[in-house]
């Protein structure tokens, strides 16, 4: 039936007349604790690790194998209950913590996050690093150099005006 789960993550609903519902209660309640302000420990791994802690994430990586066959792209989450699994939907972000920076599900695959420890990346290229030294504003030279002076202080100030290089 399509009022047995959530739309969004599969959640399971309670229903009339249910016998248990603390069982479908407490499954939900896995699955929200798996899902809330998300982690996972890796998204490179396609074999279950062979210790997990309950509570630990994992995004499944793609050719997986064991207990996570077939599971590729999803989030595993290790229970008191065993592994579960949830897919994932548009938009959702998870923090990788061997990656140090969040990942998010494009409806298709797991994208790296833009902002980054290290820099602000677009299509995967770092576009804005760490801030660089100092530069020292032109000076001297002839009446010829007024100009290319005046540009380049410019560039200058607005490298310094966006944190990208420190003050001189």
């Amino acid at each position: 039936m399509a009022d047995e789960l959530t739309d969004r993550f599969a959640l399971p609903l309670l229903q009339a007349g249910q016998a248990q519902k603390e069982v479908t209660h407490n499954e939900a309640l896995v699955r929200l604790d798996m899902l809330s302000h998300g982690a996972a420990v890796s998204a490179d791994v396609s074999v279950p690790p062979s210790a997990p802690v309950a509570g630990q994430c994992w995004i499944v990586a793609a050719g997986a194998s064991g207990a996570w066959a077939g599971q590729g792209g999803a989030i595993a989450g290790w229970t008191a209950g065993g592994w579960r699994f949830v897919t994932p939907v548009i938009g959702m972000a998870v923090w990788v913590v061997d990656r140090g920076h969040a990942m998010r599900w494009s409806g298709s695959a797991w994208i790296d996050a833009e902002v980054r420890a290290d820099g602000l990346y677009q299509g995967g290229i770092r576009v804005v690093g760490a801030q660089g030294g100092a530069i020292m504003s032109p000076s001297g030279g002839g009446l010829v150099d007024a100009e290319s002076r005046a540009a380049i202080d410019a560039i200058l100030v607005m490298l310094r005006l966006h944190g990208m290089i420190a003050e001189s």
